[in-house]
């Protein structure tokens, strides 16, 4: 699978951009500011429906425009597909294959595997719990439809619920069987999603491990640790437990919406007793895992962005990652650098095709 071009009108800082990539690596270079992160988020926004940096979707759209379109084309299994993302001011985020609409997002997930490495990444390590889950559920997501489905509909009895307990402190009322209702419905959907997660971290972590194992080099024990309030109790005996303190708060306070991913090194918070070099390993070791592991369920290479990564690492890290490339581990690659010149040294070290764009 491989992009083939993309377009982009009113997208970020682009009134109009064509380009045209090579099936190999591909490299937008210039200084900061200029846009070549804003191309890499172009591509993960086909995939994903979304940007990976701006959550707000109407801000993506070109300062003093009413639109943007981001046009691709692309190969996967022998077939031409054009996949297109549009939203105008005021009206719903659309987004097409071969010229037919999605009716659900969801059901787009996974047809474009991805994965971004950024220093955006830092998210996953300093802030909450839920940058975390979010990174479990949309790998998971990428390759399992009926996962997606029942996060989403999860998610929706946790409102429906929530709403419920705000109803009953301002009316200083209470209905048991009403709740009881969407305490099934939460334990349902809620066990299968704790099984998948576990399900996936048992195969996801051992690739983790060697991932960082190769791009250290060292003998540093690092763990990703599952929490979640399912391994003490079942989520309806939870959820009868924990009555009195939701009613009190106003909402739901367990179940897998609170589960997190715990990233230790040495058995400690990688956040407080990590160096900076140590952090950086972690989490590029964790992506790519990310990207074998997709690679290996779905049997297609994933999509790979690098978004100024070379600045941030040194060069026992970049050869790694040359190996990586020249070993055919990578598919299609995507590598945004402020300097020319050492991504030029750095792609042509790697005896593969490729283009550089100069923004």
């Amino acid at each position: 699978m491989h992009l083939n071009k993309i377009s982009l009108f009113n997208y970020k800082n682009f009134s109009e951009a064509t380009f045209d990539f090579d099936t190999k690596i591909n490299c937008f270079v210039g200084k900061n500011g200029i846009g070549k992160t804003n191309v890499l988020d172009a591509i993960y926004h086909l995939a994903y429906g979304k940007s990976y940096f701006n959550p707000l979707a109407v801000q993506n759209i070109k300062h003093g425009e009413e639109f943007f379109v981001i046009d691709a084309e692309l190969e996967k299994n022998e077939r031409t597909e054009q996949i297109v993302c549009s939203l105008k001011k005021g009206q719903k985020k659309i987004l097409k294959r071969n010229g037919k609409a999605y009716d659900k997002f969801s059901d787009h997930i996974g047809f474009i595997p991805l994965v971004i490495i950024s220093p955006a990444d830092r998210d996953l390590i300093v802030e909450g719990s839920e940058t975390r889950r979010k990174f479990m559920d949309s790998v998971i997501s990428q390759l399992d439809s009926t996962y997606l489905h029942q996060l989403i509909q999860y998610q929706k009895v946790i409102v429906q619920r929530n709403a419920l307990l705000k109803y009953f402190a301002l009316n200083h009322t209470f209905d048991n069987d009403t709740l009881s209702i969407y305490n099934e419905q939460l334990t349902a959907f809620g066990k299968s999603i704790f099984e998948k997660r576990k399900e996936f971290l048992e195969q996801f972590i051992p690739i983790f491990n060697v991932h960082h194992q190769a791009i250290t080099g060292s003998e540093e024990s690092v763990q990703l640790v599952y929490e979640s309030h399912l391994f003490e109790k079942d989520l309806l005996t939870l959820l009868q437990e924990n009555i009195n303190k939701d009613r009190a708060l106003h909402y739901t306070s367990v179940g897998i919406h609170k589960d997190d991913l715990s990233f230790e090194i040495d058995s400690h918070p990688i956040k407080k007793f990590g160096s900076q070099g140590q952090q950086k390993s972690f989490l590029i070791a964790l992506k790519l895992a990310q990207f074998e592991f997709l690679k290996k369920q779905s049997g297609v290479k994933p999509i790979l962005l690098f978004d100024d990564i070379f600045d941030k690492l040194d060069e026992s890290r970049v050869a790694k990652i040359v190996e990586m490339v020249n070993s055919e581990t990578f598919g299609q690659l995507f590598i945004s650098d402020t300097h020319p010149e050492r991504t030029e040294t750095i792609v042509k070290s790697t005896h593969q095709s490729y283009k550089i764009f100069n923004l």
